[in-house]
């Protein structure tokens, strides 16, 4: 039987919907999965705040930040989809992706965009339709995105798709699997929620493709 610390407990009642942890039933065992739940012997490719596991078709991409030259975000290109990742440290009873959702429909709202909230495999995710800025004499055009989120142990990992997985099912269900396939490394350094767990260039990149900056 797990024992939980006393910060673990909390009153249901003084618990609001907000804080709650939001994850698929069967993420323990089907991810995305937390370092100590994933098979060590998997030839992951090791990019310090997640993990992934390499396979056919699949390209690694380095989102770097311009000024302090940190890596910000893992983007992976796969069956005709983007999707973007980023690890961030959260609390250990408490979850961050009902807060973070109303904050990604806010600020697209602010850019003249729409999103519509629905259930997604992982649980809600938000549909984004982005004003995409065209080009002189060109129309105005729109993207759509799906902003997916899981929160785990002591973390919450954050997806963007896009591309064919946005749109269309049968690329959608190889985009999740991807998704699903994602290890996060916490580590065991104290860190604020919302901060980026660190990401880094892998030391030997394997089967996934050279990874590049992007």
């Amino acid at each position: 039987m797990r024992r939980h610390p006393v910060s673990d407990i909390v009153d249901p009642e003084e618990f609001p919907e907000s804080l709650a942890k939001s994850a698929p039933e069967d993420r323990e065992t089907e991810g995305p999965l937390d370092e100590i739940e994933a098979n060590p012997v998997r030839p992951y490719v090791d990019l310090g705040g997640v993990k992934i596991l390499p396979r056919e078709g699949l390209h690694l991409r380095l989102e770097i930040e311009e000024g302090s030259k940190r890596v910000v975000a893992i983007g992976l290109d796969y069956a005709g989809s983007t999707l973007q990742v980023q690890p961030f440290a959260a609390p250990r009873s408490s979850g961050l992706w009902h807060e973070i959702r109303d904050q990604i429909a806010d600020q697209i709202g602010r850019q003249g965009g729409t999103t519509t909230l629905r259930e997604g495999p992982f649980g809600p995710e938000l549909v984004a339709e982005i004003p995409v800025a065209a080009g002189s004499g060109a129309e105005e055009s729109s993207r759509l995105a799906r902003f997916i989120g899981v929160d785990g142990p002591r973390w919450f990992l954050r997806g963007v798709i896009a591309g064919e997985g946005a749109v269309n099912p049968e690329a959608a269900a190889q985009i999740e699997d991807l998704f699903r396939s994602i290890v996060v490394v916490r580590g065991s350094a104290p860190m604020p929620p919302r901060d980026l767990i660190p990401l880094r260039m892998p030391s030997t990149p394997t089967g996934a493709g050279e990874p590049t900056d992007g």
